[in-house]
């Protein structure tokens, strides 16, 4: 087993999950709980798609079922903002639904972009410096698409706890691997420079 295939499992279940939540809580005619649907279950969706055509060499690794757990419960902080949605029986104003879902779609151009821009760049010139494109000014913009993403999930819920979770993953994991990835850049010759003239995740600040 590999990485992904506890990543992809749990992306494709999230959809499952939030459909039985549905269920147990009888929000079938609750627009916000189909709009969260329709979002976080086609992200699901298309994250498994994006793992087999241009999958992250980093998921690659292989993993026995202890750490699969590990990843899978890790994940699974993500659900607290559906189940949120559903045991409150959150319905957010039209003008409020309306921004989640253009973060949403912001964060998922900038994620699967930037990945097609890497993947496709890594296999025609391999060893290869990327900071042109989507990565000229961040060096990190596919991370900033998922804040946008998570974040825009965590605001469907009106509640203060999904954020503080993707808060979290944004220091203990995405954090460290973003400077993890910068060391390992730091071996080309140009990588000063464009360290310089770049931000590390957000745009125009950070």
């Amino acid at each position: 087993m590999r990485q992904k295939h506890f990543i992809d499992s749990h992306k494709l279940a999230t959809g499952i999950f939030i459909l039985l939540l549905m269920a147990a809580y009888h929000q079938w005619d609750n627009p916000t709980a189909w709009i969260y649907l329709a979002l976080h279950g086609t992200y699901g969706i298309l994250w498994a798609v994006k793992s087999r055509i241009f999958p992250d060499a980093s998921w690659e690794q292989p993993t026995g079922w202890l750490y699969g757990a590990l990843i899978w419960g890790g994940l699974s902080l993500y659900w607290v903002a559906p189940w949120l949605i559903m045991a409150r029986a959150v319905q957010a104003p039209a003008w409020y639904l309306g921004m989640c879902v253009s973060l949403n779609i912001f964060g998922v151009f900038f994620h699967f972009s930037a990945d097609m821009q890497k993947h496709i760049t890594l296999k025609l010139q391999p060893d290869q410096l990327i900071s042109s494109g989507l990565m000229a000014k961040v060096r990190n913009i596919n991370y900033f698409g998922e804040l946008l993403i998570y974040g825009s999930f965590g605001l469907f819920a009106m509640h203060w706890l999904p954020i503080l979770i993707l808060m979290a993953w944004v220091v203990l994991v995405w954090l460290p691997n973003m400077r993890k990835k910068d060391r390992s850049l730091g071996k080309y010759p140009q990588f000063a420079e464009y360290q310089k003239r770049s931000r590390l995740f957000i745009p125009f600040l950070y």
